[in-house]
């Protein structure tokens, strides 16, 4: 397939072009963010991009959302604010990936911006928050996982507090760091780019409540239709990644994966959360209160339900080699391509 990734690859590898492979880009931008992480000393400065996005689709949805349009109206509303996201993002997103093909000092911004769209050492730290929060007390706990889900954590205890950090670890590692991987090795950063936007819009107006249920349709459906690769190989690595973790069942993480996955009411959340509770040994998803309603979703996995701050370090160990396979295929697939003649 013809993208900017492949076409850029094309140029540096017959020298037509000064830059940096596309692949090797995106390695050195997976090592860094997992690494680094953000550069928090910059962003103190300048807001990350993903922030300058959100104020821009918060404005839109202000305008657009009103509580006197009808639900088709709504509809409508929000599935123009999802095409002239993706067209914006698009734009500019091209714009940076023909810099970085024609200019010999354009691959830096594009690098900058592909390291801030990976979320791998920012989710670990925020689940590892998690776990040393709930070591000290259920409060701290609560306090440290409301930044990472949706639902109301106030109600939860010990056990549930520590099942939703370990999901939201599930379910990021794909959003945060399989998708745009493979959307960018499939169209370049405008790839990668315009699946972060949409992802963004999810998390922002694609709720299932009387606000958003059909004015954040559009963008809630884009997203499930985005991610349905990208899960299914969080997944698999995932899997893998149990054969290195101490106690890890990767048996198990297949066989629950492929009999659990559709349990869940997301049609990609449950491709993570099930080899995650395989591989552990644990009980994950189940019934969740969000705000001003519960979930009765059914239990994945056969394990204990009753999880502890240690599952949630075993998760982390998870987490960390499936991240090491995702980039060790990224490098197996630079190395291959620059082998060829």
């Amino acid at each position: 397939m013809f993208s900017f990734s492949t076409l850029s690859g094309f140029l540096a590898l017959n020298g037509d072009h000064i830059g940096v492979d596309p692949l090797i880009m995106l390695l050195i931008a997976l090592l860094v963010d997992g690494y680094v992480g953000d550069p928090e000393f910059l962003f103190r400065r300048i807001k990350h991009p993903v922030v300058w996005l959100g104020a821009i689709i918060k404005t839109l949805e202000r305008k657009l959302n009103r509580e006197n349009r009808g639900n088709v109206d709504r509809l409508i509303r929000g599935l123009l604010l999802v095409m002239f996201i993706v067209t914006l993002v698009g734009i500019i997103s091209t714009i940076v990936a023909l810099l970085t093909m024609t200019h010999p000092w354009g691959w830096p911004i594009e690098l900058f911006l592909v390291i801030s769209v990976l979320a791998g050492r920012s989710l670990y730290d925020h689940v590892r928050a998690v776990a040393i929060g709930l070591s000290q007390s259920v409060e701290m706990g609560r306090s440290a996982v409301s930044h990472i889900v949706g639902r109301d954590s106030t109600q939860l205890d010990g056990h549930g507090v520590a099942r939703a950090g370990i999901e939201s670890l599930a379910e990021n590692f794909a959003d945060g760091v399989v998708a745009p991987v493979f959307w960018y090795l499939l169209l370049g950063f405008p790839g990668m780019a315009i699946y972060k936007a949409v992802n963004t819009m999810d998390s922002m107006i694609g709720h299932d409540n009387k606000r958003y249920r059909y004015f954040g349709m559009a963008a809630a459906r884009l997203d499930d239709v985005l991610n349905l690769v990208p899960a299914r190989l969080a997944g698999i690595f995932l899997t893998l990644a149990a054969i290195f973790v101490p106690g890890g069942n990767p048996v198990a993480a297949l066989r629950i994966m492929v009999r659990d996955a559709s349990k869940h009411r997301s049609p990609n959340a449950g491709w993570v959360e099930a080899p995650m509770a395989g591989a552990l040994g644990l009980a994950l998803a189940g019934p969740r209160r969000y705000d001003g309603y519960i979930i009765q979703d059914r239990w994945i996995g056969d394990g204990r339900a009753r999880v502890t701050v240690k599952d949630i370090y075993r998760a982390l160990h998870l987490y960390v080699i499936a991240n090491l396979i995702n980039a060790g295929l990224i490098a197996s697939i630079a190395t291959f391509r620059l082998s060829l003649p």
